[in-house]
């Protein structure tokens, strides 16, 4: 019997290996430190307003400390902690795993008194199912417009879900069996906030099926890969990988506040600078022709929209703008004369040969042409990585909340971390 669901399952809830148990603490600091200033963007306020509105019984703590339902709190953070796009992502199958699986997690370990060791560990391997469904979903999935965050978030978030709940293997099964029922998420809505809202609704999706598999409720697990299953329905086209060992070490933390199909174009101009933005005749981008449809918006109108701009983010960083502030992706900033005359000079050609983790940036000044390549998959060993972690954290909440908040990821105590998420 064909059984991929079984295979995925097995090697998500495998014994997490202590490296990818550290890279998943990094990755719950990093979630706090986006999701905190998140709480500022306008569709926090929305989709807060709405649970406040909807009441219900107190169960999990918000961004920000309000008390709400557990699936309420998963819709909330997910959304908040996605809204800044700063969050980290996973290049082997193009998605934002810990803003779908981390809040569904969350929401149930503080409903269910667990430890932050059990949610670092449900966590993990909530968001190597994520990874996993990913790369069955395959390339096809993501091109033809779903997107994957949404998708296959909603699946790693479930498997999060069940594991603070104790599922069986039984009702885990189903619970991903309803998993693949509710799963949705489209890349039109990049540059609005729709997409946020898209990683909220994956984390609710969670909470919800594994809560509704643990009251009894049965499903087809078969609607996962199985004949008229997600996989097949949604334009899948990739394969089961089950190889041992956890994917989510390989996940990528962002540093620049805007989309991460654009970071691999800014590490490369950050090589060629210096540069002198008045000489600058043209940029011209060579990256993997499936971000032209993702972060390649032309004359974007709002901060939103620059964070998805080959122009803006190259005019920004040649201008002297640091693109890992917030404020450089405020409204307006984007839309200034200067910046948007240095945009107009950026070519960005798609190139089959290059990565779609790489970009090839070559810039001609005063008729001289410089030349520079990144590539987002070059080896960080697990102290650089910490430290620049720890660094943003600590540029975005102050230095003694992002310490305060590495303290509670590292030790056994839920109560400090939703202590900061809270605010206090």
């Amino acid at each position: 019997m064909n059984d991929d669901l079984g295979r995925l399952m097995a090697v998500s809830l495998a014994e997490p290996e202590a490296e990818a148990l550290q890279v998943m603490r990094l990755s719950l600091l990093d979630w706090l430190a986006v999701g905190l200033p998140g709480l500022e963007e306008p569709v926090a306020r929305i989709v807060g307003a709405m649970v406040a509105e909807e009441g219900g019984t107190a169960q999990a703590t918000a961004f920000g400390g309000a008390r709400r339902p557990a699936r309420a709190a998963a819709l909330v953070n997910g959304t908040v902690s996605h809204a800044l796009d700063y969050d980290d992502t996973h290049f082997a199958h193009i998605g934002h795993p810990s803003v779908a699986v981390v809040p569904a997690a969350l929401a149930l370990a503080e409903r269910e008194g667990a430890d932050m060791a059990q949610l670092v560990r449900a966590a993990l391997q909530g968001c190597e199912m994520s990874v996993r469904i990913g790369l069955l979903l395959g390339r096809g999935h993501y091109q033809v417009g779903y997107h994957q965050t949404a998708t296959a978030g909603t699946f790693g978030a479930t498997l999060a879900a069940g594991v603070i709940l104790g599922l069986d293997e039984a009702q885990m099964r189903h619970a991903l069996g309803l998993a693949a029922t509710r799963a949705s998420g489209l890349k039109a809505q990049f540059g609005t906030m729709g997409k946020p809202y898209n990683a909220g609704m994956a984390a609710s999706n969670g909470v919800e099926c594994a809560d509704l598999a643990a009251r009894g409720m049965t499903s087809n697990p078969a609607a996962v890969a199985g004949a008229l299953g997600f996989v097949e329905t949604h334009h899948g086209d990739g394969a089961v990988e089950d190889a041992p060992g956890f994917r989510m070490v390989d996940v990528s933390h962002k540093f620049h506040a805007c989309c991460h199909g654009l970071h691999a174009t800014l590490e490369a101009v950050g090589l060629l600078k210096p540069v002198d933005p008045e000489g600058v005749e043209r940029v011209e981008v060579r990256v993997s022709p499936r971000w032209m449809t993702v972060c390649n918006k032309v004359a974007p109108q709002s901060g939103l929209e620059a964070k998805f701009s080959y122009g803006a983010v190259i005019a920004l960083s040649l201008r002297g703008y640091d693109t890992g502030a917030l404020e450089s992706f405020a409204d307006g900033v984007s839309t200034r004369p200067e910046l948007m005359a240095l945009a107009e000079r950026v070519e960005v050609i798609p190139d089959a040969n290059v990565g779609e983790t790489a970009a090839e940036v070559a810039i001609t000044v005063a008729g001289a042409r410089r030349e520079a390549v990144f590539d987002l998959t070059a080896p960080m060993d697990l102290a650089a990585r910490e430290a620049r972690v720890r660094g943003k954290a600590a540029a975005l909440l102050g230095a003694a909340r992002a310490e305060a908040g590495w303290q509670a990821v590292s030790g056994g105590d839920l109560g400090a971390f939703v202590a900061l998420m809270a605010g206090r």
